[in-house]
């Protein structure tokens, strides 16, 4: 059975453009392709090109961005690529007609490019461009011009894409796996979901209850809540991209939009959320996915997930509605073996929690917002021990005049500096880090 679903002709948010860095190339992997994300200094778009040089196929995102020519410079040989990709300079060429006469050959393989509701989209199909410009985005309904802010999370997770999916889809799960976050468990019901839509092209549930919800998947990317309140006009959203990077690894790109409560919603730091509430729910869940993905692999060699899962409950509707569409348009599969990749190589459950939840590679490090607190906070840890330092050694030498008058008041807030440095450094630093979650502790 040949699969009908082409995951490489459509579109992919691969990042917040809140998130890019316009100084230095991004790298970035979908489909088990490795990709470099980076902006022409005299351009507003960013490029994404695959993240060879056809040069000695060195890795581009180990590159820079030329500060004369603006264009992207590979750091082995110092070969230049514009913003289509064309190679502009070669420092080792004795004959200025080696270019000109080459051009097509020493080309980077770039890819459609959109940006689009704060987020960066690329069409991971390199040998069709017109059907990507004749292909729209599948962009959420909740934006500005309807009054929704929104803020945006970008997190890799120790699962596939699939798994993903049919989490996101499961509603059911929310008051158990995030208790004290999202859910409380001693409040959970039946969850009545009726399957509104069902397609090649769209699964369309509703939950009927005081919040109306409708849960909207658009394969192969887009999975959407719009959860009305009452009758109040109030709606909070949650737009989640679901991307496959390669087995046993996905990304999220999510986005939170609401048209209420716009002044704590804009005021509370993107970082703090993402601290305290986004990345929390995504431990809760990386958890128990990572191992349940395991057993679900391993038991596929005997049985399908109809036998391996039992799904006796409305709830579960929508989780059986992904996994036929799956199976019928798709073969069950992803196209690993398009980009070279042997998906039947078992996985491993990762025992390390520290690596499994390690926040700062999954996250952090990609985040605009999480980078720059975690700088800010590691500069401030400096001046506060700094200045505690400094300040004993100073009233350590006042003369005994000076000493009562000046010194008591110095060291009380000098004590007052290491206490927050101390806070800073075992408290809040390592959340940038690692947060074990531990669901028997909740």
């Amino acid at each position: 059975m040949s699969s009908e679903f082409n995951f490489f002709q459509h579109w992919y948010p691969i990042i917040p453009l809140i998130d890019l860095d316009v100084k230095k190339p991004t790298p970035a992997m979908v489909l088990g392709m490795r990709l470099v994300i980076w902006k022409p200094k005299h351009s507003e778009k960013f490029s994404v090109f695959l993240d060879k040089c056809p040069h000695r196929l060195a890795p581009l995102t180990e590159g820079r961005i030329d500060e004369e020519t603006g264009n992207l410079m590979c750091s082995y040989h110092g070969w230049q690529f514009d913003d289509q990709g064309i190679c502009t300079q070669i420092p080792q060429a004795d004959n200025p007609e080696i270019l000109s006469k080459n051009q097509e050959n020493f080309c980077v393989q770039g890819f459609p490019t959109r940006q689009e509701q704060e987020l960066l989209w690329v069409w991971l199909d390199l040998n069709s461009p017109e059907l990507a410009a004749a292909t729209p985005l599948p962009l959420s309904p909740l934006d500005e011009s309807h009054g929704f802010m929104r803020k945006s999370l970008v997190r890799d997770l120790a699962y596939d894409w699939q798994t993903l999916i049919e989490n996101v889809i499961d509603p059911s799960h929310v008051p158990f796996a995030h208790h004290g976050i999202q859910g409380d468990r001693r409040q959970a019901k039946p969850l009545p979901i009726q399957v509104s839509k069902s397609t090649a092209n769209l699964i369309q549930g509703t939950i009927s209850r005081y919040l109306q919800t409708t849960i909207t998947f658009e394969p192969p990317c887009r999975l959407e809540y719009a959860i009305t309140i009452g009758d109040t006009g109030k709606i909070s959203g949650l737009a989640v991209y679901c991307l496959p990077v390669a087995p046993g690894k996905s990304r999220i790109v999510a986005q939170f939009p609401q048209n209420f409560g716009h002044n704590l919603y804009r005021f509370t730091p993107r970082w703090w959320d993402h601290l305290f509430n986004r990345n929390l729910v995504l431990d809760g869940d990386m958890v128990l996915l990572h191992q349940q993905e395991y057993f679900l692999q391993k038991q596929a060699t005997e049985s399908s997930w109809k036998t391996a899962y039992k799904l006796p409950t409305s709830a579960d509707r929508l989780v059986i509605e992904f996994r036929k569409w799956f199976d019928r348009y798709c073969d069950g599969k992803l196209p690993w073996e398009a980009v070279g990749i042997d998906a039947a190589t078992p996985l491993k459950i990762n025992e390390n929690r520290r690596e499994l939840l390690d926040r700062y590679t999954q996250h952090t490090q990609h985040c605009s917002s999480c980078r720059g607190a975690l700088q800010a906070v590691q500069r401030l840890q400096i001046v506060l021990l700094t200045y505690f330092i400094l300040t004993v050694a100073g009233v350590a030498i006042l003369p005994d005049s000076l000493r009562l008058n000046w010194g008591l008041p110095l060291m009380a807030i000098a004590l007052v500096a290491l206490g927050t440095y101390t806070w800073l450094k075992f408290w809040l630093t390592p959340k940038f880090y690692f947060v074990d979650y531990i669901h028997s502790a909740r």
